[in-house]
């Protein structure tokens, strides 16, 4: 188990060290993912896979943020766990406001220098059944799937479909996702109708992750369903070189990583629909929304 630096207060050298070790975007990216993920934190593999960093590089970026207390690690088994250090974080909170603000920024709470084990799968005799659904159901929908049924440990079983699907999913958004680790075998593109058959099952969620999708009519899928929009990007209309399409669908999966994160995350199964609703929504605010998803999480 890693020391952890005092968290109660900060000079300004120590100050400086935890802005510089967060100054850089993939740093950034991994503390607020493992925030996410507080107590338990994550395998460091777990960490590259969800941000779609290579190994070499993210232990160097997991080594600064140790280095100053924002991460802490252990040993379990095979793996090494990471996790974020919310106190560091309050900390930085209270030593930027002390010179401006007349009250205390909110806290994330105190957290234990033993680190929980990872989470587990749970399963669960009723998952919460999420339905992605963008127009053509080969990119952002796609890669939406894998993620929660992956990250959502029994908790969440998600299927996605589009409007007006394509033939076959996109072969940048699979090859993305078979190089990450995820089975891509069933993967297929499919029209929404599929989940307005008898039989097809009730449905608890449908989550929109492209504008012309959230616009068009929305089918009266089985279960009423809420629907929340997460408006993004499609990666597929990214022209030019491979590389630069390849970063494209990069970019969208770490958005959708990050929205995935943020859902599970959320002790969905005690909160009532009333709650559930506008965190949802806000969730469709995070980095990279398009402007609908902002208009209707305002």
């Amino acid at each position: 188990m890693t020391a952890r630096p005092a968290a109660s207060r900060l000079d300004s050298l120590d100050a400086v060290a935890l802005l510089g070790a967060l100054a850089q975007p993939t740093r950034l990216e991994i503390f607020k993912l493992l925030m996410r993920y507080r107590p338990h934190g994550l395998a460091a593999g777990d960490i590259g896979r969800l941000l779609a960093v290579a190994h070499n590089t993210l232990s160097s970026h997991l080594s600064a943020l140790e280095q100053v207390g924002l991460l802490a690690s252990r040993r379990e088994g095979r793996h090494i766990i990471f996790a974020a250090q919310a106190p560091r974080a309050d900390a930085l909170l209270n030593f930027l406001s002390e010179a401006c603000c007349t009250e205390a920024p909110a806290t994330c709470g105190q957290q234990s220098t033993v680190i929980p084990a990872r989470r587990d799968y749970v399963a669960s005799d009723r998952p919460l059944r999420v339905l992605v659904v963008c127009t053509g159901n080969s990119a952002r929908s796609i890669m939406a799937e894998a993620v929660l049924n992956r990250e959502g440990l029994g908790r969440i079983q998600a299927f996605s479909a589009g409007s007006r699907p394509q033939e076959a999913p996109h072969p940048l958004a699979l090859g993305l996702l078979d190089e990450l680790g995820y089975d891509v075998g069933t993967m297929r593109s499919k029209s929404w109708d599929e989940f307005l058959a008898p039989g097809s099952g009730e449905l608890d969620l449908v989550v929109t992750v492209c504008d012309d999708a959230a616009d068009a009519p929305c089918p009266a899928f089985p279960g009423v369903p809420m629907r929340v929009h997460w408006g993004l990007d499609d990666p597929a209309a990214a022209t030019g070189p491979v590389a630069a399409r390849r970063a494209a669908f990069l970019q969208s999966y770490r958005d959708l990583t990050a929205r995935a994160t943020a859902f599970i995350n959320l002790p969905f199964e005690q909160m009532e629909l009333s709650e559930l609703q506008p965190v949802l929504t806000a969730i469709g605010r995070m980095e990279g929304a398009t402007g609908k998803s902002l208009e209707q999480a305002a």
